[in-house]
């Protein structure tokens, strides 16, 4: 999805088709026009030496005597162009004076008529030239012929109106342009197709990347994958493989790191309680505050160090699905919440369990999902009101956990940072509640490593604050 703001991103399949087609158009353009500039010339060059044909045939019936020309008006002479209302082609045959001989005296005549006296073109060959009739182009051809024995001279003009080569050359345009036509869109449809086909592997990537989850480094396939795109795939791959060797790194360290703490930790707070107990029957008990404040910042650590264990481990222990299946949850939250019913007692705070007696199945893990769930109570136990409840219930597909206190809650804008590591909310540095900012961000990493939510409601759309824990089958 194209982030608001940024830049307008266009598919690769646009940016491929969109110069293909404007290369296609422009080439279809262009053999239009020149097919339109070819059929054209071809048709008025073929019409045209027909037109002077008919011509110089018409002109070899003319036969000379005493009395002047004469047209031959047999069968085959009358099969020459007519005047003809549709097509409106006919000829005339002209004297030099301009003096209407035979045809059809509509037939418009370019003038002057040639003459003996003024040399003429027409007098050698058919003679092309384009008139005028009734507002519409004709084509004429004037073939002048003189006499062998008298001082005189006929001009014959046969004209044909453009009707007949404008359906010739529509006709030729059409054979050419609609195969065409077909042709270069079957073409651009394969090319779609074939950019399609071609860009189905990146599109088969890009899902399985959206389809995994945030700590999820595997390799991606390389199957299927365009020669141009593997070099990109590689890299990907490399870049995986560097941070979950980075993070592999860095998990490995805060787990030592805790582990080689524990053992002076533990000695701390055991040095500090026989010191307490040998200082007890002094009579000056001015240092009693000091020893109590040592002892609860050694319960911290201690606490502390606990929590980034239990964060290493989870993350390792629910990496692999064969260590989570698909049982009830109900016996799972009882064993987790129990311990911490007691302590709510002694605090003096309300604690209750809605589960229903029917099995609720959801996927698991036997020891992580009681983890979380403990964590999620013991932050409604410390920052809650004096009413806590959890409750499990069936849903569609899973099932629902969810804790609700009816505490203060947490403000809306810091809601989405309820579950980043050793955030506290603000001035966590003056907090003396012994929390560590680990619980809430312990139990998100496990409900999404079993393949669920963990979501966050506060006010005004809850009072005090509800953790629910969407499992899933």
């Amino acid at each position: 999805m194209m982030a608001l703001g940024g830049p307008r991103r266009r598919s690769l399949r646009r940016q491929l088709l969109v110069p293909l087609a404007w290369v296609w158009l422009l080439g279809m353009g262009m053999a239009v026009m020149g097919a339109f500039w070819l059929a054209r010339n071809s048709a008025n060059a073929a019409f045209d030496r027909g037109l002077q044909d008919e011509a110089a045939a018409l002109a070899a019936r003319i036969t000379w005597s005493d009395r002047g020309p004469f047209l031959d008006r047999t069968r085959q002479a009358m099969e020459a162009p007519s005047w003809d209302g549709g097509e409106r082609n006919g000829f005339v045959l002209l004297a030099a004076d301009g003096t209407v001989l035979a045809g059809d005296a509509l037939v418009p005549v370019p003038l002057p008529v040639p003459t003996l006296a003024g040399p003429s073109a027409s007098f050698e060959r058919p003679l092309l030239v384009d008139t005028s009739h009734q507002g519409k182009t004709v084509r004429a051809a004037m073939f002048s012929v003189a006499s062998p024995m008298l001082d005189s001279s006929v001009t014959l003009i046969v004209v044909e109106t453009p009707d007949k080569r404008q359906a010739l050359l529509r006709d030729i345009l059409l054979a050419m342009a609609l195969p065409a036509l077909a042709l270069g869109s079957l073409t651009f449809i394969l090319l779609a197709w074939g950019i399609s086909r071609g860009v189905r592997p990146l599109q088969a990537v890009a899902a399985e990347v959206a389809g995994r989850g945030e700590r999820d480094w595997r390799p991606l396939s390389l199957d299927q994958v365009p020669l141009e795109a593997l070099p990109l795939i590689e890299r990907i791959n490399t870049l995986l493989s560097d941070v979950r060797a980075s993070v592999s790194v860095q998990r490995r360290f805060v787990a030592d790191a805790a582990h080689q703490l524990r053992t002076p930790v533990a000695g701390i707070r055991v040095l500090t309680q026989e010191l307490q107990q040998e200082l007890a029957s002094c009579a000056n008990q001015a240092h009693a505050p000091v020893i109590n404040a040592l002892l609860l910042s050694s319960d911290r650590l201690s606490r502390l160090i606990g929590q980034l264990l239990s964060l290493v481990r989870s993350e390792a222990a629910l990496s692999f699905e064969g260590e989570q299946s698909l049982q009830n949850i109900v016996p799972l939250v009882r064993e987790a919440a129990e311990p911490l019913a007691l302590r709510a007692l002694r605090e003096g705070r309300n604690l209750a369990l809605e589960a229903p007696d029917d099995i609720v199945l959801a996927r698991a893990h036997g020891l992580w999902l009681g983890e979380a769930l403990a964590n999620v109570i013991d932050n409604a136990l410390r920052y809650g009101g004096p009413n806590i409840v959890v409750r499990v219930l069936a849903q569609p597909g899973g099932a629902l956990l969810s804790v609700e206190d009816d505490g203060p809650g947490i403000a809306a804008a810091d809601l989405p940072r309820i579950c980043e590591p050793f955030w506290r909310g603000e001035r966590a540095d003056t907090r003396t509640d012994g929390g560590t900012g680990l619980g809430l961000a312990i139990a998100h990493d496990v409900v999404v490593r079993l393949g669920g939510r963990l979501l966050a409601e506060s006010r005004p759309d809850y009072p005090g604050l509800r953790i629910s824990m969407v499992l899933s089958c």
